[in-house]
């Protein structure tokens, strides 16, 4: 914990963004740039969300705009487990029946990445996938300042389509979908077209599936996450800084859509990173 401690404390930066939330409200006048773009940035964010939902997707596509670490406690365990390290044959009974990590191991992995990254001088961060429990958002509020919690919504029928088509490059390690989803509008609920996120050719013939992206594993995890995680949801809420986004669709309709929601303009701030 010293390390997490360390690192999490809120430091003192100039002001950058000035955000505006309304809890009421799915979508939130949020980010107005207003201090020198060349100084120092410090984004403390979270993303929320059903397992399958794209945190990772999105939280990474926003680190490379805003330029801070994103980090994903799933891919943290998975690293962990393909490490063959103390923690790998625990890890691997737990993530393989779909249950959560316990707040032991999940912040002893956390630590260990934030000390790497305290040792590149990084600021702020993105975090995907924490925290997952009232307990774990306790004990990060204790040792920093969250500014922001986003959380990303999809109906289920959606989100257990998408699981099952999830591959990864075993050689290089990006992720794809083979998944081509196109399901009507039905009780209430809004149709939605997602096309397959195909490979490269160099990686088509290397595709591997998860271990937990079965069918049972992928509905345990969602009854786990309703559960144990919908909760957190409240818990940020009743703060002011929970921002509710449904996705519309597939990356191409719902990028532009985020960053309109969180009043990002993507080409400002390229413009400022390539200055």
């Amino acid at each position: 914990m010293a390390a997490l401690t360390r690192q999490f404390l809120k430091p003192q930066f100039n002001s950058l963004f000035i955000r505006s939330l309304s809890t009421n409200s799915s979508t939130a006048s949020l980010i107005q740039s207003t201090g020198d773009p060349k100084g120092s940035r410090s984004f403390q964010w979270v993303f929320l969300g059903c397992p399958g939902v794209g945190k990772g997707t999105y939280a990474s596509r926003l680190s490379d705009l805003l330029g801070v670490p994103h980090i994903a406690t799933g891919d943290l365990v998975r690293h962990e487990l393909s490490s063959s390290g103390p923690l790998s044959r625990q890890l691997d009974e737990v993530v393989n029946q779909g249950k959560l990590v316990s707040d032991e191991i999940i912040f002893n992995l956390l630590s260990k990445r934030l000390e790497v990254g305290e040792s590149r001088g990084e600021s702020g961060f993105i975090l995907d996938g924490f925290p997952r429990t009232i307990r774990q958002a306790e004990i990060l509020d204790e040792v920093t300042e969250i500014d922001l919690v986003v959380n990303l919504k999809l109906r289920e029928d959606v989100l257990i389509e998408k699981c099952l088509g999830r591959r990864i490059c075993s050689e290089c390690g990006k992720g794809f979908n083979v998944a081509s989803i196109d399901v009507m509008a039905e009780n209430g609920l809004p149709g939605m077209r997602m096309p397959p996120l195909l490979p490269p050719q160099q990686c088509a013939a290397k595709l591997v599936t998860r271990a937990d992206d079965t069918e049972p594993v992928v509905k345990e995890r969602l009854r786990v996450y309703k559960e144990k995680s919908e909760p957190v949801e409240d818990y940020y809420r009743k703060r002011g800084k929970l921002m509710e986004f449904d996705l519309p669709g597939g990356i191409p309709e719902s990028w532009p859509k985020l960053l309109e929601a969180l009043n990002i303009d993507e080409y400002h701030l390229k413009k400022i990173a390539a200055a």
